[in-house]
C-alpha cells in the first residue's frame, strides 16, 4: 500500500512540475526551433535546408529564395517538418540556378515570422587572376612568386618545383596560404620551373610555369640597406578566420624582421605566430586583433631599418544589443519598438511586419533604429521583426503588437469630401460621427501625398465647433489623400474613409539649368534637363530661349515645345562671348527666367584642339557636386589635361583647377546650400585650349527638422584615424543607428591643422565606412571630420579627430658640412638640416677616418641627437688627412651621407699660419655637445681684453709695492726638479693619493720669514715686508716693455714639483700647473670646473671602427657614451703632466689627475710672450697645503 501511495505522489509531483514548464513553452505564439544556415554543395549534390517552427497550430511554412516564393517540383520540395530538400543542385545561369539566399517563412493565426538568411553556394573554382611570372635573381638573394584565384570554398594552394610538390615550409622556402612562395638565400639548385596548384572540392587548377634563373653573386658582395620587397597589405578578415601579413625583405647582411602595433599595444602571442622568415599569421582572429601592424626590417647590429604598415579590419556578423519587446496598445494609440545591433561593417536595420518589409506611410515612421506606429488601427495587430544584416550575416528578433479594442467610443466622421481651392490649398469638409457625437472634444485632420512611398503624414488638430478646414501648404499639381479622426475623453474613433484630391497647376518655380557646348566655331548646342515636379508645378507646355552677344543689347528669342530638352544655335560668330537664358511655362503662364549664362564660341582656326567634353553634373548633397565627363566620340586631338572652372552665379570666375588627362571625374565640395553654380570644363593640348562645355547646377537645401518634420540623421560616430604611411591616413567610422532604405554616402573633410586658406580644404566622397586618404604631406598634423547624407538630409559634422602622417626618411644629406680644427688633435664638425621640407631628424651619424683607414673601409662613428648640429672629433693624429661625412636619420630610416669633407692635421704647429682650417671650411661660432665654441675673431677680442685687464692689475700692484715704506726686497729662488725627477715624484704622489705622503721639500726659512700659504702669490714675507727677487722684478718690467708674441708653441698643461730643504724650517709642498696652449678657446667646463674623469685612451669614447662598407653598428651603451658628458675636448679634462720644456709635452700617469682633498690649488695663466728658454722662470706656482 505504501508503495502505491509513493508512486501516486511521484506522478502528482511530476504533473505539478511539468504543467508550468509546458505552459511556458507553449506561451510563445510562434518561434523557430531550427533555422537554415549557409551551405556549399557540389553540382548535382542533394541539399537540405533546415526549418522547424513551433507555436499554436496550425503553422504554415513557406520558403523564399532572394525574396521570391520557392515553387515546389519533383526536384525541390518540402519535408513535413518544414525543411527544404533539393535533390540535385543546379548551377545554370539566371533564375534556373539554385544559388542564392533562402529564408523560411512560418505563419499562424497570430502572424508570420521570417528566418535568418542562408546562402546556398555551388562549389566552383575560376581561372587564375594572377599567374606567377619568371624572375632572375642573384645567388644568395631572395625570390618570390605569387598567384591568385577565386574559388568557393576557398582553395588550398600548393607549389610545384619542376612538377614536384614542394613542402609548405622549410628552412629557406615558405608557401603562404594566400598564394605566395618565398625563397630565402637562393641557391643554384633552386633554378627551375615553378607553378601554383589550387585545389578545393570542386576541382583543381594549375597555373602556368614560371622560371627562376639564378646568376652568380658579385664578389665581394657590397653591403645593402634593408629593403622590404613585399610588405603587408590592408586586409579585412571575418571573425574567427586567419589573417596573413606578409613581410619579405632583402639586404646585406640579411635583415631581421620584427612586428609591432602602431597603437603600442602588445601583439597577442597566443593567437599569433611567425611563419617562415618574418610573415605574421593571426589565427582565430577576434575584434581585439584589429589595428595597424608594422613590419620592421633591421640590419643586424645596427639601427638601419625600414618599415611597412598595414591595417587589419576584423569583420563581425550582426549581434543585437537591444531587442524589441511585445506591446499592448489601444486603438489610436502609439507603439514604439527599439532595436540596436552591432557588427563590422555596421549592420543595416530592417523592420518586418508578418514577414514583409515595413514602409513609412505617414503613420509609421522609422528612424534611429526605432519603429514608431501612430494612430494604431486594428490592422496593426501583428508580429514585428527587427532584422540586422551586413555582409557577414543576419540576425532577427521579434515582438508582437496587440491592439485592444475599447467600447463607448465614437464612430468615425462621415461623408468626408475635398475641394480644390488653388494651386496650394484644398478645402476639407465632413459630418459628425453617427454615434456618441456629443462626446467629441476635437478632430484631427491627416493628409499626405498620394503618390510614392515613404511619404510623410501631416496632422492638424482643430476644435469640435467646426467640420471644415482649409489645408493651404500643399504643393501645386499634386494628388493628396485625407482622412479625419474624432477624439473623446475615453479615446479616439476609427479613421474616416480616405478621400483623394489634387491641387491646381501654377507657373514653374524655377527655370531649367542650361548645358552649353560648341561643335564648331559657329554654333552652340544648348541642352537642359526637364524640371522636377516640385519645380514645374504642373505640366511644362513650352520653353523660351533668349540669347545675345556680350557686346550687344539686342536679344533674340526662340520658343520651343515643352517636350524638347535641347536646341542647336547656328550661324554664330567665332571667338565671341554669347549670353543665354531660358524660361519655362505651364498652362497658367511663364515662370521666372534663369540668369544669363556665358559661353565663348571657339576660334575659327585650323589648329587641332580637343573638342568639348561631355559634362555631367550631379549634386551629391547640399554642399557637394559631382562632375563627370568623357571625351566627345568625334574627338581626334591629343589631350594633355583638363581645366575645370566653377563659381557661384553672379560671382566672378575663379582660377581653374588643373586636372590630369587620365581624370574623368572630380568632386567639388565646400559649396553653399540652395545656390546656383556655373561649371565650365575644357581640354587642352600643346596647341592650346580646346572647346569648352558650360553647365549650371543648383545645390539642394540641407533639409532641417522644420522642413521635413523628422530629425536630421546623427553624425557618424567612433571616428578613428590611423596613420598608414608618410602620405596616407586610414579613416574608419561607425554609422549612426537609424533605419532607411535609401543609400547613404559620406563626406570626409581633411585639412592640415591651422590652415588659413579655406579653398585648400579637401573634401572626399565615399559610400563606405572607411577611407584611405592619400597624397598627404609627410610629418604633418591633419584634422578630419565626417558627415553623412541620406535622402537630401545631411548630418552635422562629426567631432574632429587629429592624426599626423609619419615622417619620411630623409632624402637629402645634411647641408653646409664644415670641419674646423680647434686644437692640435680635436676638430669641430658643423652642419645644417637637410634642405627638404617637413623633414624630421631624430639623430645624426658622423663618419670620419683617415685616408689609410678610409681605403681599408674602417670608419669611426659618432652620433648626435637631432637637435644638435655639431660634434667634436677627438684624438686626431698629426700629419694625417681625415675624411668626414654626415647623414640624417629618423624613425623611418637613414638618409644618404653628405660628400666627404677633408681635414688636414698638420705636424708643424709652430708656424705663423692658421693651421685650424680644413679645405672648404670657415670659422664658426656654434654649439656642440652643449658647449659654446668661439670663432677666431671672438677669441682675439677676448685675448686683447684679458691682456689689458692684466696690465692694469700689474700697474696697480706695482704702484702699491713702490709706495711701501722701508721694505726690503729679496729674491726668491725657485728650485725645480728635472724632467725625470718631476715625473717620478708626481707618479709617486698620484700612487699614494695624499699630498702629505709626497717626498718633496721647500726652502727652509727663519722665524722672521713667513710664506703666503693662501695661494694668492709666491711671495716670501719677512718682518719688513714681502721679499721679491730681482729676477722677478726684471721679468715684470720685461712684460711691460715687450709686445705679446703670437707664435709661441702651444703646450699641454704641465704639472711639476719644485722644492728645497733647510734644516729646522716648516716643510710645505707646492706644485706648478700652467697651460701654454695658444689661443685655446675657453669652454663652459673651463669656466665652471669639471669632474676629473680623464679620457685615457687614444681613441674618442663612443667611437669605434666598422667594416669596409662604411656602415656601423652600436649598442645602447655606446649611444649613451656618444652623447654623454665624456665626449669633450682634451682641454676640458685633467691632462697628463710633463716636463716644463716648451718643446713638447711629457706624459704623466693618469693618477695625477686626482688630487688629495686637502690640497688647495690656484691656477693662473701664463703670459703669452713666453719662449722655450723662459718657461721655467715665467711659470706661476700653485701652492698646496
Amino acid at each position: 500500500m505504501a508503495s502505491v501511495k509513493r508512486k501516486l505522489y511521484q506522478r502528482l509531483l511530476f504533473f505539478l512540475v511539468f504543467l508550468p514548464i509546458s505552459g511556458v513553452f507553449c506561451f510563445s505564439e510562434l518561434f523557430f526551433v531550427k533555422e537554415p544556415h549557409d551551405v556549399t554543395a557540389m553540382r548535382k549534390e542533394a541539399v537540405i535546408l533546415d526549418c522547424q517552427a513551433r507555436g499554436e497550430a496550425t503553422i504554415d511554412v513557406r520558403w523564399l529564395k532572394n525574396g521570391v516564393k520557392v515553387v515546389e517540383n519533383e526536384r525541390v520540395y518540402l519535408f513535413s517538418n518544414g525543411s527544404l530538400y533539393i535533390s540535385e543542385v543546379e548551377s545554370r545561369r539566371g533564375d534556373k540556378s539554385d544559388e542564392g539566399f533562402y529564408q523560411c517563412l512560418a505563419q499562424n493565426k497570430y502572424g508570420a515570422i521570417l528566418s535568418q538568411k542562408a546562402r546556398l553556394t555551388i562549389a566552383s573554382i575560376s581561372a587564375f587572376a594572377i599567374q606567377p611570372t619568371s624572375i632572375v635573381v642573384t645567388e644568395g638573394s631572395v625570390a618570390r612568386f605569387s598567384c591568385k584565384i577565386s574559388a568557393h570554398p576557398p582553395p588550398i594552394i600548393t607549389w610545384e618545383f619542376n612538377r614536384v610538390t614542394l613542402p609548405l615550409t622549410t628552412e629557406r622556402i615558405t608557401a603562404l596560404p594566400s598564394g605566395v612562395l618565398q625563397i630565402h638565400g637562393v641557391q643554384r639548385a633552386d633554378a627551375g620551373n615553378y607553378r601554383c596548384v589550387a585545389t578545393n572540392i570542386a576541382s583543381r587548377r594549375r597555373s602556368i610555369e614560371a622560371t627562376l634563373t639564378v646568376t652568380p653573386a658579385p664578389s665581394p658582395q657590397l653591403p645593402q640597406r634593408p629593403r622590404i620587397i613585399a610588405g603587408p597589405q590592408n586586409i579585412s578578415v571575418s571573425l574567427h578566420q586567419n589573417a596573413i601579413l606578409e613581410c619579405m625583405a632583402t639586404g646585406n647582411p640579411r635583415p631581421i624582421i620584427s612586428w609591432s602595433r602602431a597603437d603600442s599595444k602588445s601583439i597577442d602571442v597566443y593567437n599569433t605566430k611567425v611563419l617562415g622568415n618574418g610573415n605574421l599569421i593571426i589565427t582565430d582572429i577576434k575584434p581585439r586583433h584589429g589595428g595597424v601592424y608594422m613590419c620592421r626590417a633591421t640590419t643586424p647590429g645596427t639601427r638601419n631599418y625600414t618599415v611597412a604598415a598595414a591595417n587589419v579590419t576584423v569583420l563581425a556578423p550582426p549581434s543585437l544589443s537591444e531587442w524589441p519587446e511585445s506591446l499592448t496598445r489601444p486603438r489610436a494609440g502609439t507603439a514604439r519598438f527599439v532595436c540596436q545591433a552591432e557588427g563590422v561593417p555596421t549592420p543595416q536595420i530592417t523592420w518586418l511586419k508578418n514577414g514583409k518589409k515595413v514602409h513609412s506611410n505617414g503613420r509609421i515612421k522609422m528612424y534611429n533604429s526605432k519603429l514608431v506606429i501612430n494612430q494604431i488601427i486594428p490592422e496593426d495587430d501583428a508580429i514585428y521583426q527587427c532584422q540586422a544584416e551586413n555582409e557577414q550575416g543576419s540576425v532577427l528578433s521579434m515582438a508582437r503588437l496587440i491592439v485592444v479594442m475599447s467600447e463607448d467610443r465614437p464612430s468615425a466622421p462621415r461623408n468626408i469630401r475635398a475641394d480644390t481651392v488653388s494651386s496650394s490649398a484644398i478645402l476639407l469638409a465632413w459630418e459628425r460621427p453617427l454615434y456618441n457625437s456629443d462626446k467629441v472634444i476635437a478632430y484631427s485632420v491627416h493628409y499626405m501625398k498620394a503618390e510614392g512611398l515613404n511619404n510623410e503624414e501631416y496632422q492638424v488638430v482643430i476644435g469640435n465647433d467646426t467640420t471644415r478646414y482649409i489645408i493651404d501648404d500643399l504643393e501645386p499639381a499634386r494628388n493628396y489623400t485625407f482622412y479625419v479622426v474624432a477624439y473623446m475623453p475615453m479615446g479616439a474613433s476609427r479613421m474616416s474613409d480616405n478621400v483623394f484630391q489634387h491641387t491646381l497647376e501654377d507657373v514653374p518655380l524655377r527655370a531649367p539649368e542650361l548645358s552649353l557646348t560648341s561643335r564648331s566655331p559657329t554654333d552652340i548646342q544648348v541642352s537642359w534637363q526637364p524640371l522636377p515636379d516640385k519645380l514645374s508645378r504642373g505640366r511644362v507646355s513650352g520653353y523660351r530661349l533668349s540669347y545675345r552677344t556680350s557686346s550687344e543689347s539686342a536679344v533674340s528669342q526662340i520658343e520651343l515645345p515643352g517636350e524638347k530638352t535641347q536646341h542647336l544655335l547656328e550661324n554664330l560668330q567665332p571667338d565671341t562671348i554669347y549670353l543665354l537664358r531660358i524660361v519655362a511655362a505651364t498652362s497658367v503662364g511663364w515662370g521666372e527666367q534663369s540668369a544669363w549664362t556665358s559661353h565663348r564660341t571657339p576660334k575659327a582656326s585650323s589648329a587641332r584642339v580637343p573638342l568639348a567634353p561631355e559634362l555631367h553634373l550631379e549634386p551629391l548633397n547640399c554642399t557637394t557636386i559631382s562632375a563627370r565627363w568623357q571625351l566627345a566620340p568625334r574627338n581626334s586631338a591629343s589631350v594633355q589635361g583638363y581645366k575645370l572652372f566653377y563659381h557661384e552665379e553672379s560671382q566672378p570666375e575663379s582660377a581653374p583647377l588643373q586636372l590630369r588627362a587620365s581624370d574623368y571625374a572630380h568632386t567639388i565640395g565646400g559649396l553653399d546650400p540652395r545656390r546656383k553654380y556655373h561649371v565650365k570644363l575644357l581640354a587642352y593640348n600643346v596647341v592650346g585650349d580646346g572647346y569648352q562645355a558650360d553647365q549650371t547646377i543648383s545645390t539642394p537645401g540641407c533639409v532641417s527638422v522644420r522642413d521635413r518634420l523628422v530629425p536630421p540623421p546623427p553624425p557618424p560616430h567612433n571616428v578613428y584615424a590611423k596613420t598608414n604611411s608618410s602620405t596616407a591616413v586610414f579613416l574608419h567610422w561607425g554609422r549612426p543607428a537609424f533605419t532607411s532604405s535609401n543609400a547613404v554616402n559620406y563626406t570626409v573633410r581633411c585639412n592640415p591643422v591651422g590652415l588659413q586658406n579655406a579653398s585648400l580644404v579637401l573634401y572626399l566622397q565615399t559610400n563606405e565606412q572607411n577611407l584611405l586618404v592619400r597624397d598627404l604631406e609627410p610629418n604633418t598634423k591633419y584634422e578630419f571630420a565626417i558627415r553623412l547624407h541620406i535622402d537630401q538630409l545631411s548630418s552635422p559634422w562629426s567631432p574632429v579627430v587629429y592624426q599626423s602622417t609619419l615622417p619620411e626618411a630623409p632624402m637629402l644629406p645634411p647641408s653646409s658640412v664644415k670641419v674646423t680644427l680647434i686644437e692640435e688633435d680635436t676638430a669641430l664638425v658643423s652642419w645644417k638640416l637637410p634642405e627638404e621640407s617637413n623633414v624630421a631628424v631624430t639623430h645624426y651619424t658622423i663618419l670620419y677616418a683617415s685616408r689609410n683607414a678610409w681605403i681599408a673601409g674602417e670608419w669611426q662613428v659618432l652620433q648626435r641627437e637631432g637637435s644638435i648640429t655639431m660634434a667634436l672629433l677627438e684624438n686626431l693624429k698629426p700629419g694625417l688627412v681625415y675624411l668626414v661625412k654626415v647623414s640624417a636619420s629618423n624613425s623611418m630610416g637613414d638618409g644618404p651621407f653628405s660628400h666627404a669633407v677633408e681635414l688636414t692635421v698638420r705636424t708643424d704647429l709652430s708656424s705663423g699660419h692658421d693651421h685650424r682650417l680644413s679645405r672648404g671650411s670657415t670659422h664658426s661660432t656654434a654649439f656642440s655637445d652643449g658647449f659654446y665654441h668661439l670663432d677666431q675673431k671672438s677669441m682675439t677680442g677676448i685675448s686683447v681684453g684679458v691682456c689689458i685687464a692684466l696690465i692694469c692689475i700689474i700697474i696697480c700692484a706695482f704702484i702699491i709695492i713702490c709706495r711701501g715704506k722701508n721694505r726690503k726686497f729679496s729674491a726668491v729662488k725657485t728650485y725645480r726638479e728635472g724632467v725625470n725627477a718631476s715625473a717620478a715624484a708626481a707618479a709617486h704622489l698620484g700612487s699614494e693619493g695624499q699630498a702629505e705622503s709626497a717626498d718633496v721639500t721647500v726652502p727652509m726659512m727663519s722665524q722672521s720669514y713667513f710664506i703666503d700659504a693662501k695661494g694668492g702669490t709666491n711671495l716670501i714675507i719677512n718682518s719688513l715686508g714681502p721679499v721679491q727677487s730681482s729676477a722677478e722684478k726684471k721679468r715684470k718690467w720685461f712684460s711691460f716693455g715687450s709686445n705679446v708674441k703670437k707664435d709661441c708653441t702651444p703646450m699641454q698643461n704641465v704639472r711639476h714639483s719644485a722644492a728645497s730643504y733647510h734644516h729646522g724650517a716648516t716643510l710645505l709642498t707646492y706644485e706648478e700647473e700652467f697651460s701654454m696652449s695658444q689661443n685655446q678657446p675657453p669652454t663652459l667646463q673651463a669656466l665652471l670646473g669639471h669632474p676629473g674623469d680623464a679620457e685615457g685612451s687614444s681613441n674618442s669614447e663612443g667611437s669605434h671602427e666598422t667594416g669596409d662598407s662604411g656602415r656601423y653598428s652600436h649598442d645602447e651603451t655606446e649611444l649613451t657614451n656618444l652623447s654623454g658628458p665624456s665626449s669633450r675636448p682634451p682641454s676640458l679634462t685633467a691632462e697628463d703632466g710633463g716636463d716644463s720644456d716648451c718643446s713638447g709635452p711629457a706624459e704623466e700617469p693618469s693618477e695625477l689627475s686626482e688630487e688629495s682633498p686637502t690640497d688647495v690649488k690656484v691656477m693662473e695663466s701664463v703670459d703669452t710672450s713666453c719662449c722655450e728658454h723662459e718657461a721655467q722662470s715665467v711659470s706661476q706656482s700653485a701652492l698646496s697645503v
